[in-house]
């Protein structure tokens, strides 16, 4: 009898070991055939890589490629850093996301108060922040008030950004909250709401305000809350902790030393690196949990964070401004789509990162592809525009059943 719970045991533990997931993997790993694609033409992703490397683009990346809730292509390639000296890319290694900020974190967790009836995205963005000056026609007349949904699509009139420096010298570095969300508030708009899409990260600066105003909370707090506690993203964070500074990739070498856990962009360094427009640090196996959540309709491993609906709405080009090609902190089919390639089909959704970062999601086909890079390193003088574009189109053409 002793024998046979011994042999039980074992038996026991020896399925625990081989069943259970690695617990930096979010999703199992498979082979492309068992999810519909071809290994063959993924195969063709790892050699456009360590071109981009090799030709200086970039010091390294990290490509994560899932299909169907399962994992078909994992990788790192290159280094992390060149300055001060060479190292290893590591999978599991920390990206300052920079622009991919604004869907995953302040979008969503504007939607989710939205959910929580706490604000309404008609609401006019003066309730919130009286300071916010409207567009004024040529005989001084103010034009429509901007409400928050001209914010999430990039029609509300704001400019595309502002100098950090001169924000600093009026208000303090790192500047408040507040102070600068009512600085951006005063500025001359540039269009009447609803009229032209110009990508703001003021706009976005303005619903990380607003998200502060309403709960007390900075974005960070309210999403480490919300969104990155619930659905077990460990390594997604503003402001990354000492103990994982090893991890983080640097980025620009500014004054001979590189930004390392420090956000690359200018204003959310400014206000200490918690910002609604960039600021927010992670992995590619947390953002695929980010993802797969989306494509779940909100929900990941038994966690709700956003309804359906809410994603649905999220995801869809918003009918109010429909030339924009924006959803609701997503981009579908702007200017700045390019990093869903040329053969997916209308549907799918994304953002990118000015650092090197892009993420796309395409429902139709039940994948996700994700490249991260700091191509900002060392120094801010390289594109990986049409790298992303390509990317998207191999993984694409790997898909042989749909």
């Amino acid at each position: 009898m002793m024998i046979k719970r011994i042999i039980l045991a074992v038996v026991m533990m020896i399925i625990t070991i081989y069943t259970t997931p690695v617990l930096s993997q979010p999703l199992p790993i498979a082979s492309a055939e068992t999810v519909g694609m071809s290994s063959e033409r993924l195969n063709l992703l790892p050699a456009l890589i360590n071109t981009a490397i090799k030709d200086k683009v970039m010091p390294g990346a990290v490509i994560l490629v899932a299909r169907r809730a399962k994992i078909v292509m994992r990788d790192a390639y290159g280094e992390s850093q060149w300055i001060p000296e060479p190292k290893p890319l590591d999978i599991d290694m920390v990206f300052d996301l920079a622009s991919i900020t604004k869907p995953v974190a302040t979008a969503t967790s504007i939607m989710i108060l939205a959910e929580q009836g706490r604000l309404r995205l008609w609401d006019k963005v003066k309730e919130y922040i009286p300071q916010f000056k409207p567009f004024l026609t040529e005989d001084g007349k103010p034009a429509d008030d901007a409400r928050l949904w001209h914010l999430l699509t990039h029609t509300s009139g704001l400019p595309p950004y502002t100098d950090a420096k001169e924000v600093a010298k009026n208000y303090g570095d790192p500047c408040p909250l507040d102070s600068l969300a009512n600085y951006i508030a005063k500025l001359d708009k540039i269009a009447p709401p609803a009229t032209e899409f110009r990508y703001s990260c003021l706009g976005f600066i303005t619903l990380a305000n607003i998200v502060k105003r309403i709960t007390g909370k900075t974005v960070a707090e309210f999403a480490e809350e919300n969104i990155f506690g619930p659905l077990g993203m460990t390594h997604t964070f503003f402001t990354p902790a000492e103990k994982f500074k090893s991890l983080c990739v640097p980025t620009e070498v500014i004054d001979g030393v590189p930004l390392v856990g420090v956000v690359h962009d200018p204003l959310a360094r400014l206000k200490g690196g918690i910002s609604g427009n960039a600021g927010l640090f992670s992995t590619a196996d947390d953002l695929l949990v980010f993802a797969q959540m989306m494509l779940n309709g909100g929900e990941f491993n038994g966690v709700r964070i956003l309804s359906p609906l809410t994603v649905e709405r999220m995801t869809e080009v918003f009918p109010e401004v429909s030339f924009a090609g924006r959803g609701l902190g997503w981009d579908l089919t702007s200017p700045y789509s390019t990093n869903g390639g040329d053969l997916f089909g209308v549907g799918g959704y994304g953002h990118t990162g000015y650092t090197g970062t892009s993420l796309w999601i395409d429902p139709e086909t039940e994948t996700v592809v994700i490249l991260l890079s700091n191509r900002v390193h060392p120094e801010d003088k390289t594109s990986v525009v049409a790298l992303r574009s390509r990317v998207a189109n191999i993984v694409a053409s790997a898909i042989l059943e749909k």
